[in-house]
This record gives C-alpha cells, sequence and structure tokens, in this order.
C-alpha cells in the first residue's frame, strides 16, 4: 500500500503550546492537575498520565487547595479563576493565545455595547469547553447558536455582534450569517450593513486546514482520518474529507483499521485533526503502509 502522511495534519499551535507547558512543568516534579482533558485524544491524555499529569472536573476542582492546575488550551471562564483565587491554586495558564485574545474581544464588546441595546452571538458547540469560556466573559448574557434552528433566539430587530468558536467550519459559520442577515432583511426594522457586526473569529490554522485537506483528500483512494472521538475540529475535519472522498473512515487508534478497506485501493492519505498527535498519526502510517 502506497501511503502518505497529511503533513499539515497535527497538533495546532494552542495544543503544541499547552502540552509543552504541562511537560515543562512535570519535569519539575510537581503534582500538576488538568481542569479537563489537556486535549480531546484519548491516547495523548494516556501518555501524559504515565507522566504524572492528572486530569480532574470542575467538581474535584473547587475542592482542592494549595495546588497547581493547569488551564487548557480552551480556556476558561472569570469563575475558575475566582475559585483558584480563594482556594489558594496556583494557575498554569496554557490557554491558547487565539482563544484569548477571542475572550478579551468578546468582553470587551459586551461592556461597550451594553448601552445600544446589542446582543452578543456565539456561534459555537453546546457544552464545549471553549465556548463556555467564552460565554463566561458576558456573564452567560450571550446567545449560544450552533445551527439554522437556533436562529429564532435572536431578536433580528436590534443589532448583533456575532462570533465564532475558534474551531468550528467556516462553511456553516457563513451559512449561518447570511442566514441571519436574511432574517433581518425580511423583518426590514434595521439595516444589517450597520447593525450586523460579523467577527470572523475562526482559527486560520483550522480554516487552513479545511482546504487543503480536501486537496488531500482528493489525491487518495481512501482516508484513513485519525483522531479522538470528543474532538470538536475532529468531527469538523472529518467530516469534510467525507464529503470529498466517500472512502474516508475515522479512527482513534491503530487498532480500528480493517483490512478490508483497503481492497482494490492503491493510495491510502493519512491525515488527523488539530488535537491528533503526530506520533499516533507516525503508529497509524506504519501500519497501512505494511498492508
Amino acid at each position: 500500500m502506497k501511503a502518505e502522511i497529511d503533513r499539515k495534519s497535527g497538533f495546532c499551535f494552542g495544543v503544541r503550546n499547552a502540552i509543552a507547558i504541562a511537560e515543562e512543568a512535570l519535569r519539575k516534579g510537581e503534582k500538576v492537575f488538568s481542569l479537563g482533558p489537556i486535549v480531546h485524544n484519548d491516547k495523548e491524555v494516556e501518555r501524559l498520565k504515565k507522566l504524572g499529569l492528572v486530569t480532574i472536573d470542575h467538581n474535584k476542582f473547587r475542592q482542592l487547595r494549595d495546588v497547581s492546575v493547569l488551564i487548557r488550551a480552551h480556556g476558561e471562564p472569570p469563575e475558575t479563576y475566582r475559585i483558584a483565587k480563594e482556594n489558594n491554586i496556583t494557575i498554569i495558564e496554557a490557554t491558547c493565545p487565539i482563544v484569548s485574545k477571542l475572550q478579551s474581544r468578546i468582553k470587551n464588546t459586551w461592556l461597550r455595547i451594553k448601552e445600544e441595546d446589542g446582543q452578543i452571538v456565539i456561534f459555537g458547540k453546546p457544552g464545549h469547553a471553549e465556548v463556555i469560556g467564552l460565554m463566561g466573559q458576558v456573564q452567560d448574557e450571550g446567545i449560544l447558536v450552533s445551527g439554522p434552528g437556533d436562529l429564532r433566539k435572536i431578536d433580528v430587530t436590534k443589532p448583533v455582534w456575532i462570533f465564532s468558536q475558534t474551531t468550528m467550519n467556516t462553511i456553516d459559520y457563513t451559512g449561518f450569517i447570511e442566514l441571519l442577515r436574511s432574517e433581518m432583511q425580511k423583518k426590514g426594522t434595521i439595516d444589517p450593513d450597520k447593525h450586523l457586526h460579523i467577527h470572523n473569529t475562526i482559527c486560520r490554522q483550522v480554516s487552513d486546514r479545511e482546504t487543503s485537506l480536501k486537496e488531500f483528500a482528493r489525491n487518495h483512494d481512501i482516508v484513513i482520518f485519525v483522531s479522538g472521538k470528543e474532538s470538536s475540529n475532529g468531527k469538523v475535519l472529518y467530516s469534510i474529507s467525507k464529503a470529498i472522498n466517500p472512502y474516508t473512515y475515522f479512527i482513534s487508534s491503530p487498532d480500528e483499521i480493517e483490512i478490508s478497506w483497503f481492497k482494490g485501493k492503491g493510495s491510502a492519505g493519512i491525515c488527523g485533526a488539530t488535537s491528533t498527535p503526530k506520533w499516533l498519526i507516525d503508529k497509524v502510517y506504519d501500519v497501512v503502509s505494511a498492508i
């Protein structure tokens, strides 16, 4: 089997940075807790667990005192930092700089538009860690939307400032904005050209991956997409590859590969999410290239 790895696959800067920060703290011999899985990839979480990283949830976090806790790349709402201060918890800050900047933009916009009766709309995945952090910047007064069915949540007769979670699909975000614009035009109360304020906050590294992945998927008979099952970015990128190449298969481990997939195929592309470690992609490559 002729196999090729998509060289643009693997950890984005934010995840790479968070893991490097965690590893550095662990090398110093510190007891380090991660507030939530440091990355949405079970295999990488297992690797870091062996190095001593302990994953906790928010309930456990509230009970801790006098320890070090890592804030992962997804970021956290202000409430988390308040609890840390009260409990004398040392925060190891690993929030992705792009997410941190987005948090600040949303908070500053929210404070500025209060007198204008404006609405903060966040396009994102309900329950996602990054979204929880973003909503926390506006004390949960923002409007969370994830698709056309949520359009009814927005008062289209009032000004709207819309932002996106950094890892959402660009096409979905653009499509939702066009639907929103259309609804505002139908009502005719306000001009969307003046009162619909669009912020392109999808991470460039993520959006660029979408374009390059389409080309990569076209160039192979079969695509093996490697990702953690909980990865939001993984689900988005997998669906993009599947739409281009129907012979795209989602796996989280080399053990899930089925030989029957490769019957009659000569070229296999191997790629992954921004939360997929390179060492795991390499393992999959070894298995596929040996078929």
